[in-house]
């Protein structure tokens, strides 16, 4: 009965153990099981924390910030610098042994080109290894040694402030883009705290550090660039305000001096007012109008000359050294100017003149119109210089006033004297009388000219005060020449100096039918004589002999 016991305690035990091992492997399996499922679950959220991140990373590649290429080249830098000590080690290390193998040779050979490359890369990298920001946290200079003293130096100061704004505009638009930058890697900071709290392999452990580590280096640019751009506000708004001041001066003065050449203008112009309603010589008015003009716009450049002129002193120096080579290099401008003042302070020529000027082998005559300070204006008249030589007339003629030193410039109405001495030429036949002839010329030019003789006459007793006149006799004169052809009249006389042709014309056809009247002179011209013969010379020859 004992045994029969025993053996069913000993039968329940192990059925008791076996149910109980079978239980003990089904806790394992379950736990091992939810081991996997949480396994998976990790898995899944890291894959979506890493999508995260790819997105971030993207969103920060796009915006191709010049902060991510500035941080990238400095990491190049570092990496360069670090490859660059390896390799120098390697370097000395081979050197130092003294056998080497043909690999090691050519292995040396190649570390020493690969260094040398290195290095000139370390060169151009040098300012990325200390401060990879530096060139972008550092503001545009601010020029504030701007003076403005001038009307010119206003557009200056104007273009100086939209510069500035626009530099600040621009350093205030790289801190916002790293401001975001900023909360992009901080948001990759903390997905990758996520991750390191359900990653047990820290596999994205050295990722973390290197964000964390851009991180900080982004941060500190920022709280430089901050302080940088409230130092850089200051300085603008006191630049601006330095620079709107002296605008605000440079207007004032412009108002002023305005006001001061109005005034100006208005009492020329009064001038101008009295001196036409006094002075009725046309002469004598074109002369005051030309002076008081210039004595005006000469009295405007001395306003503006003192007003904008700071050391007058420092300025005549140096148009004293200047003045020889501006007097050789605009000569003519100066002789013009020099002419001028001879033409209008010396009284040889005056507006409404009749002159003659010799040009370049050509002569010219007309009436003055205008005498400026660099050119005399003429108005080409038909006269006897424009029948005899040059078939035309009517012409503007500039002449330069530096040619009152080096030309022939003839007057026809100096002064008070408005005529001048004009003569006809005829010749007659030797058998002529001649003495008639004569005597018919000067009757008729005397009674054609006898206006002109008695004005010549008050005209030369009034220019006896200015000149020495020895020869004052103004009656008509008569000439005779023998020539080839006969005896040749000259009839001179006097004639208003701006209608010669009209009186000369006149002259010449009185003389002519006056000569054509008297039986006892002929008037003589070149003739041929053609003498024709009917009877046929019988030569002093055979004609029919043979030759």
């Amino acid at each position: 009965m004992k045994i029969i016991f025993l053996y069913f305690l000993l039968t329940s035990s192990l059925l008791l153990a076996e149910s109980v091992d079978k239980s003990i492997v089904t806790d394992k399996q379950e736990i091992l099981k939810q081991e996997l499922e949480k396994e998976d679950l990790k898995k899944e959220k890291i894959a979506e924390y890493v999508l995260e991140l790819e997105n971030l990373e993207v969103n920060i590649e796009n915006k191709d910030s010049v902060w991510t290429k500035s941080y990238a080249s400095y990491l190049t830098s570092l990496e360069v610098r670090e490859s660059l000590e390896k390799i120098k080690k390697r370097i000395d290390f081979l050197q130092r042994k003294r056998k080497k193998s043909v690999t090691q040779k050519d292995e040396l050979d190649a570390l020493v080109s690969k260094e040398k490359i290195l290095t000139s890369q370390i060169e151009k990298l040098k300012k990325k290894d200390s401060s990879p920001f530096a060139n972008i946290l550092t503001p545009p200079s601010i020029d504030e040694t701007v003076v403005i003293t001038n009307p010119f130096d206003i557009f200056t100061g104007i273009s100086l402030i939209k510069t500035v704004e626009k530099d600040y505009s621009e350093y205030v638009l790289q801190k916002d883009e790293l401001s975001e930058l900023i909360s992009l890697l901080r948001l990759q900071i903390s997905i990758y705290k996520e991750i390191e709290a359900i990653d047990t392999d820290g596999k994205y452990k050295e990722a973390a550090k290197r964000k964390s580590k851009q991180l900080e280096r982004f941060e500190t640019a920022l709280d430089t660039m901050s302080v940088t751009s409230e130092v850089y506000q200051k300085r603008l708004e006191i630049v601006e305000i330095n620079i709107n001041k002296a605008i605000e001066v440079q207007m004032l003065k412009i108002v002023r001096i305005g006001v001061i050449v109005l005034v100006v203008f208005i009492i020329f112009f009064l001038l101008k007012l009295i001196v036409k309603k006094y002075i009725t010589d046309n002469e004598r008015f074109y002369m005051a109008n030309k002076i008081i003009t210039f004595a005006n716009f000469t009295l405007i450049i001395l306003i503006l000359f003192f007003n904008y002129i700071e050391n007058v002193a420092y300025l005549v120096t140096i148009l004293g050294f200047a003045s020889a080579g501006i007097a050789i290099a605009m000569k003519d401008w100066f002789m013009s100017i020099l002419g001028w003042l001879v033409i209008v302070f010396g009284g040889s020529i005056h507006v409404g003149d009749r002159i003659r000027v010799d040009m370049d082998g050509m002569k010219y005559v007309g009436d003055v119109m205008d005498i400026s300070l660099l050119r005399m204006t003429i108005l080409e008249d038909i006269t006897l210089t424009s029948v005899m030589q040059n078939r035309r007339a009517g012409r503007i003629i500039f002449v330069p006033n530096n040619y009152v030193f080096t030309r022939m410039i003839a007057n026809y109405t100096h002064s008070t004297l408005k005529t001048v001495w004009d003569g006809v030429n005829i010749t007659i036949s030797f058998d002529s009388n001649h003495k008639k002839a004569m005597q018919i010329c000067k009757e008729i030019t005397k009674k054609y000219s006898k206006g002109y003789t008695d004005i010549t006459r008050k005209q030369l007793n009034k220019l006896r005060n200015q000149y020495s006149l020895k020869n004052t006799n103004v009656e008509p004169r008569i000439f005779s020449f023998i020539e080839q052809n006969g005896i040749s009249i000259d009839a001179w006389y006097l004639t208003n100096a701006y209608a010669t042709l009209t009186l000369r014309s006149v002259i010449s056809v009185e003389i002519v039918d006056a000569f054509n009247a008297e039986d006892d002179i002929t008037i003589a011209y070149p003739t041929q004589k053609l003498h024709v013969e009917t009877v046929r010379k019988k030569p002093p020859f055979d004609e029919n002999e043979v030759v």
